[in-house]
């Protein structure tokens, strides 16, 4: 009931973006589970494009869309931070703001390979970041790959 509470508590335009997230991060989800990665990345470039602003999206700030991703997250079960970042990524470029998409990968004590995704923007991570993400190697960028 407190979750329900919350959310009727938010501007009408709040509530369109959260929904949108949601909706979004579910499908990227799926994607993730069925698609081959490069199929999924096409589909998200062609819906990545900037949008014209809308009476609910007047001023979409990053922060805005952090919260919103954060806040749709637990919500939907199984997400990992790939589905974060590429939902970040997706919003971003949505609403004019450059950033790039990162994954490294780092081994654990066990020689184990792990691999974690997050967003930079203007030099900072604003999606994904770890205490110990200095660990992880990151991967050359895919900005620029032709899929």
């Amino acid at each position: 009931m407190r979750r329900a509470r919350n959310f009727l508590r938010l501007s009408a335009g709040d509530r369109y973006f959260l929904i949108k997230t949601l909706i979004l991060l579910v499908a990227i989800r799926l994607g993730l589970s069925l698609l081959r990665f490069n199929t999924l990345l096409k589909l998200l470039t062609k819906i990545s494009q900037p949008r014209e602003r809308s009476q609910f999206f007047s001023k979409v700030t990053v922060g805005k869309i952090v919260w919103a991703v954060n806040a749709a997250t637990r919500y939907v079960p199984g997400v990992k931070c790939l589905a974060r970042a590429l939902t970040t990524k997706v919003l971003m470029n949505q609403h004019g703001q450059s950033s790039e998409l990162r994954i490294g990968v780092a081994k654990t004590e066990t020689g184990k390979l792990e691999a974690h995704a997050w967003i930079e923007y203007q030099g900072s991570v604003v999606m994904g970041n770890l205490q110990d993400l200095s660990r992880y190697m990151p991967l050359p960028s895919l900005a620029g790959v032709k899929l």
